[in-house]
């Protein structure tokens, strides 16, 4: 299957965080999207890597994603090397997206910007033909995705571009609260941490709120890019 659109997160609940609105709607527009985890969050504070496995296929489901994919790398201690790289090379030139989107390139989590280097990397080390793969016994062709874009997390860091996504928060927020152990709890008996507040979850509507109100929608999500953003003409602007 060829993807139009890959969103890969170090941990599962990253993409549902910050991109999930964006992906729902190139969805709507008939793309085809998929998600590739790197770990399967297992140092997170509460729940655990089974509970999260679970979540992020309801997630899945909730915004209807083509397929979800799991590298099974250590949370906290993967590192941006040679076997790492291969293993998401074999992923791109797998589903041959036109599109990546990946972790922030600066961030509070650790796993973050080296989610977003090793991604990086890998979309770039894809496209060289002397890069050899295989793929259940069958070499794989050399793929470059055409734009590698770095979706927002928990810093407030300032957008390339945004993407107005009015009309498909209620399918991000559903998909966020798949992840039932890993935020807000009132009853929860399990330890705190910055994302189990109240306060945590409700930022993931103030903020979207924020750019839409930058760029005159209700809603938006926002993105940074490794080169200059181009477009055809004037009239793509909105």
């Amino acid at each position: 299957m060829k993807l139009d659109i890959l969103a890969i997160g170090a941990h599962p609940d990253d993409v549902e965080l910050s991109c999930s609105a964006t992906i729902s709607k190139e969805i709507s527009l008939g793309k085809k999207v998929g998600i590739l985890d790197l770990t399967r969050g297992e140092l997170g504070t509460r729940g655990s890597a089974e509970i999260r496995t679970k979540e992020a296929t309801e997630a899945a489901k909730i915004i209807g994603v083509s397929i979800r994919e799991n590298l099974d790398f250590a949370d906290g201690f993967f590192t941006n090397d040679k076997n790492h790289q291969l293993e998401i090379i074999k992923i791109i030139r797998k589903y041959r997206p036109e599109i990546v989107l990946c972790n922030a390139i600066d961030d509070r989590h650790i796993d973050h910007p080296k989610g977003s280097k090793l991604t990086s990397d890998a979309c770039f080390l894809s496209g060289l033909r002397r890069v050899e793969t295989d793929l259940n016994g069958i070499t794989q062709e050399a793929w470059r995705p055409k734009k590698v874009y770095h979706y927002i997390q928990w810093k407030n860091i300032e957008p390339d571009f945004v993407v107005d996504v009015t009309g498909f928060m209620d399918i991000k927020i559903a998909s966020v609260k798949a992840y039932k152990s890993q935020f807000h709890d009132p009853n929860s008996k399990e330890p705190i941490s910055p994302i189990t507040s109240k306060n945590f979850i409700d930022s993931v509507l103030y903020r979207a709120k924020d750019l839409g109100r930058l760029i005159g929608t209700e809603y938006a999500e926002g993105y940074t890019v490794e080169r200059p953003i181009a477009i055809k003409n004037l009239d793509n602007l909105i």
